[in-house]
């Protein structure tokens, strides 16, 4: 969490309403000479991997105006079977305009084994991807006469400490059941969140099979073994009703159980000495600009938007970008943007930073690289992504003279020589210089008032109490992650705290705030948490003594009212 500028909030909300004015006289141009915009549709599978004789969904989505129907499905038969086919429509309205968003179902069986292709499908004037899926040989038939086969796997039996691994829950029926249980998954040291369920239709030798998969991404947070105890699913064999009067239900209780499965945690290697710790086999840095930024001028804003993609990572493990301060440049940060997007073969993390960016002299500035280093599991090695640094060129602000008088033509003009015979014909055919030249006045008012903003802000402020509310919020959830226990959330919340406790001082490592606060027993607390995370040989963390020695050193500096005099209680229950 960021604290953000009041100052920067202030200007903004003082700009609300000639920035609305201006975006109405923007989409008035639009809609008078525009062309409206092409719908777009998107397919996607729910498996990039099945065997052959199982079932695998398709979905297409389309907006706007595109349809459906019209979806030419001929190439799709060569290599695949069309089992069923549904629809699904649906109208949303954000901020005041409607859309329409249409989405087909389709099942499909592959032909054959191998390496095969959903094809691009045609829908009106735009196309689907083409979608690679690997079918890999028929199923084995489950032995004896078993009806309902559950068992568990995971996608590897080794990972490293807050990497990520996936365990599959699978129920395989040849009957039908009148519902199912599974048991509840409880491990110790590890964060569970479960994923999106599938279900299909499998073949075996002729004989159908519904299948039923329960998915989850594992995080374990303490090297060594991580033990997935056996899982136990019951359900009971439908028997089917007898009679009109008859319910149904009453059949045979099954119960059956998976086999426990061990996993190797590998600890954090030694060669690895950043503070944030990465385990991905892919982690990526993308940066955009709301416009581009060697057209800046001085007082001119644009927002640098920084992205951190990582596979088989959490949005919330990813570290915050630190926008280094530049002589010349201010920088008026955001909220970050953290969220998980789930892909077929589990989590992806997605952190998105953004800050405006605001030049007070003219001149060639160097803007530095960024560098995250990251764990590549798949080469075992230390690896970097990468932001090059680059240089931005801003003009001196374009200063109307005001003191220059309108030049009158010659001949006056007799604007009533010729009237109007059809006004509504004249402002949508002819000139639009009305409009041009209100927005050309507005972008002055808003040079204006950047140029007014950046020359406050350069101005000797007077002293003001800073705004405790958001660093109390932020310091009730750090001490909420040290009531759980939970190490590795721990890590980011103190970073979050420290930006709203000092904000001038921007920390973006435990080391760092650790030398901020100069504290012996609170840099003693930090080396504890980082040998918990990634050390086998040491007891599970316990916050007590960090959220102890938090609540100490923020009130040596004057803060803790009356909302945080009584700390947190870890153990409300006694447990």
């Amino acid at each position: 969490m960021k604290v953000v500028n009041d100052k920067n909030r202030a200007l903004g909300e003082m700009m609300k309403p000639i920035s609305n004015t201006l975006a109405a006289l923007v989409i008035l141009i639009m809609t008078l000479g525009g062309s409206p915009a092409m719908g777009a549709i998107n397919a996607s599978l729910d498996r990039d991997r099945v065997a052959l004789g199982d079932t695998v969904r398709l979905t297409i989505i389309a907006t706007e105006n595109e349809k459906l129907k019209d979806a030419d499905l001929r190439d799709l038969t060569e290599n695949f079977e069309i089992i069923g086919r549904s629809t699904n429509n649906s109208t949303s309205i954000v901020n005041g305009r409607m859309s329409q968003t249409r989405k087909v179902i389709i099942d499909l069986m592959p032909r054959r084994a191998g390496s095969l292709y959903v094809p691009s499908i045609r829908i009106g004037q735009n196309s689907t991807q083409s979608i690679r899926i690997q079918v890999s040989p028929a199923s084995a038939a489950p032995t004896g006469e078993q009806t309902v086969v559950f068992e568990a796997e995971v996608d590897k039996d080794s990972v490293y400490v807050q990497g990520q691994v996936i365990l599959t829950l699978r129920i395989q029926q040849s009957i039908n059941l009148d519902g199912g249980n599974i048991s509840e998954l409880k491990l110790d040291n590890a964060f569970v969140k479960p994923l999106e369920q599938h279900s299909f239709q499998r073949n075996i030798d002729g004989r159908p099979w519904r299948v039923n998969e329960v998915r989850y991404a594992i995080f374990p947070e303490k090297s060594g073994t991580l033990e997935i105890p056996a899982q136990v699913f019951s359900g009971r064999a439908s028997r089917g009703r007898q009679s009109v009067f008859d319910l149904g239900g009453g059949g045979q209780l099954l119960r059956r159980n998976s086999k426990p499965i061990s996993i190797n945690v590998l600890p954090k290697p030694s060669s690895f000495t950043a503070d944030t710790w990465l385990p991905t086999q892919s982690l990526t840095l993308q940066e955009t600009w709301s416009s581009e930024p060697n057209e800046l001028r001085v007082g001119e804003s644009a927002t640098r938007t920084i992205t951190i993609v990582g596979e088989g990572l959490q949005g919330a493990q990813l570290p915050p970008i630190l926008f280094t301060p530049i002589d010349g440049v201010k920088y008026y940060p955001d909220q970050p943007t953290i969220e998980d997007q789930e892909l077929t073969d589990g989590l992806v993390g997605i952190r998105q930073d953004s800050a405006a960016v605001v030049a007070i002299r003219p001149g060639t500035f160097l803007i530095p690289e960024i560098r995250i280093p990251w764990w590549n599991t798949q080469t075992e090695q230390l690896e970097y992504a990468v932001l090059p640094e680059r240089e931005i060129n801003v003009a001196a602000a374009e200063i109307t003279d005001l003191t220059t008088e309108p030049v009158l033509p010659a001949t006056p003009i007799d604007i009533t020589a010729t009237p109007l015979t059809n006004p509504t014909r004249h402002w949508l055919g002819g000139p639009i210089w009305p409009i041009v030249s209100a927005i050309s006045t507005l972008g002055w008012i808003l040079t204006l008032l950047y140029l007014w903003r950046v020359r406050r802000s350069t101005a000797p402020n007077k002293p003001h109490a800073p705004d405790t509310s958001a660093e109390k919020q932020v310091f009730k959830q750090l001490l909420a992650v040290c009531a759980d226990n939970n190490a590795a959330r721990t890590r980011g919340a103190i970073i979050d705290w420290i930006a709203a406790f000092k904000p001038k001082a921007s920390p973006v490592s435990l080391d760092e705030v650790a030398k901020l606060l100069g504290d012996e027993e609170f840099t003693r607390e930090i080396d504890t948490l980082d040998t918990c995370l990634y050390s086998s040989d040491q007891d599970h963390w316990d916050g007590t003594s960090l959220a102890d020695c938090l609540h100490r050193l923020r009130r040596a500096s004057g803060h803790g009212g009356d909302e945080t005099a009584e700390p947190i209680k870890l153990y409300p229950n006694g447990d």
